[in-house]
């Protein structure tokens, strides 16, 4: 273990929320909540304005319209959330080359890696003071947790423990009285079914779980699981902050509003996803070997199938006949909530021989750059980017019935005029961010 709180977790607050409330003005100090607004979406992030209503990541998005009926219901915009979090790894690597980012708005630091900087308690709580206030200058007004510990358990229990929009230090010696009196779920791995597990053993917080022998542990949670908890519970975690985590995988996929049963519809998502899938690829210098695609039914059962290639591959269209073909050799009579496309055994360097595209009707896919507006309400979805030719740049706040509203605001502009249009209005135009 360190002698010093040198591992530091930086977490954005409410990130894609407080990303729409910057860019929006009239939404700033008001329930926002970012995430699928179909009939079976989720909720992805709620500002801290719906939380206090009950609004959480991972609720159905019918339940939190019901708690918050009047938050802003926004599809998300994840280009604007890639751009602010780049600017905020940036400033995490100027402090350290071992960075490990955990999501775009989640990253590990290791401040003691090639420095020459004071490491007590008082010049790293300063350093992380500069830190949150680089972040909210470079970001526009964004604003992060920041934890400070001497293992990457305990930065991230401390950066917890200072939402939102604090700074937490734990020194070295003080983390079992930290951790002490904070629920066993504190534990990274620790979910319900888990947790269901452990009430048994009459655990409800970590000091609870420390009181037991990691022979118990084991008995109830199998090896794996009773050996880890049983040292994060000690506050015991000697993990290396890791600057790359490999990727193992990529995949898209898409949950229905109502179900499809119609192979041709299904074929053009799933060209789709490869296209997009493979885009992603491509951004990241990398070959896929496999190609997978996974169904859910609307019994909610789920199947997926894969195909390993003689070869890797960055081709859309061999991508998109693969997974095109696995979808027609799966039962899609009774309709599919659920539609994915991914692809895995990712290496570094195209493997020749290729897959050959069997001879036989081109397959068309479109990208997504390339994808012509159709002047339908759908397409108009809430918080979408938008420019007017009279108006200028602005937002959906809604769609339907042939018409879609817009309020013309920037991050720069405050509250704006709403006005109203018809989808097929030839001076409105959506924006690709």
């Amino acid at each position: 273990m360190r002698s010093t709180a040198s591992i530091l977790h930086l977490d954005l607050d409410a990130f894609f929320a407080a990303v729409e409330q910057r860019d929006k003005p009239s939404l700033r100090g008001k329930p926002v909540i970012v995430g699928g607004v179909g009939l079976r979406g989720v909720v992805s992030t709620a500002s801290y304005e719906a939380r206090v209503f009950g609004v959480g990541s991972a609720m159905p998005m019918h339940e939190a319209r019901r708690r918050c009926p009047n938050a802003a219901y926004l599809a998300g915009r994840f280009g604007a959330y890639r751009e602010a979090s780049q600017i905020v790894m940036g400033l995490l690597r100027e402090l350290s080359p071992l960075v490990e980012p955990l999501s775009l708005d989640e990253a590990f630091v290791d401040l003691a890696a090639g420095s020459s900087r004071a490491l007590d308690d008082a010049s790293l709580l300063e350093l992380a003071r500069r830190l949150r206030a680089d972040v909210t200058e470079a970001t526009g007004g964004l604003t992060a947790s920041v934890g400070l510990g001497t293992s990457k358990f305990i930065a991230k229990v401390a950066s917890e423990l200072a939402k939102p929009d604090g700074i937490r230090l734990v020194s070295a010696g003080t983390e079992l009285a930290t951790i002490a009196r904070l629920p066993a779920r504190a534990i990274p791995g620790v979910g319900p079914a888990t947790m269901e597990r452990l009430s048994r053993l009459g655990v409800v917080t970590i000091a609870d779980l420390r009181a037991l022998s990691e022979a118990e542990l084991i008995r109830e949670l199998g090896r794996v699981g009773g050996e880890h908890l049983h040292r994060l519970a000690k506050a015991e975690d000697e993990r290396d902050v890791k600057p790359e985590r490999e990727t193992k995988s990529i995949s898209v996929e898409d949950t229905f509003e109502h179900d499809i049963a119609d192979l041709a519809v299904l074929t053009q998502v799933a060209e789709r996803h490869a296209a997009s899938v493979v885009k992603r690829l491509v951004e990241a210098g990398l070959f896929a070997r496999t190609v997978t695609i996974k169904v859910r039914y609307p019994d909610f059962s789920s199947v997926s199938r894969s195909r390993t290639l003689n070869g890797a591959t960055d081709r859309t269209e061999i991508v998109a006949q693969v997974a095109t073909e696995l979808l027609q050799g799966l039962d899609l009579s009774g309709g599919v909530r659920l539609l994915g496309v991914g692809v895995s055994g990712l290496v570094e360097t195209a493997q020749e021989p290729l897959f050959d595209v069997e001879s036989g009707p081109a397959i068309r896919v479109v990208e997504e750059t390339d994808v012509p507006v159709n002047r339908h309400p759908r397409d108009w979805l809430p918080g979408t980017d938008v420019s007017h030719d009279e108006f200028g740049a602005g937002w959906v706040w809604g769609s339907g019935l042939g018409k879609v509203t817009v309020r013309f605001e920037t991050a720069d502009t405050g509250p704006g005029p709403v006005r109203t249009f018809a989808v097929d209005d030839s001076a409105l135009h959506p924006l690709v961010r």
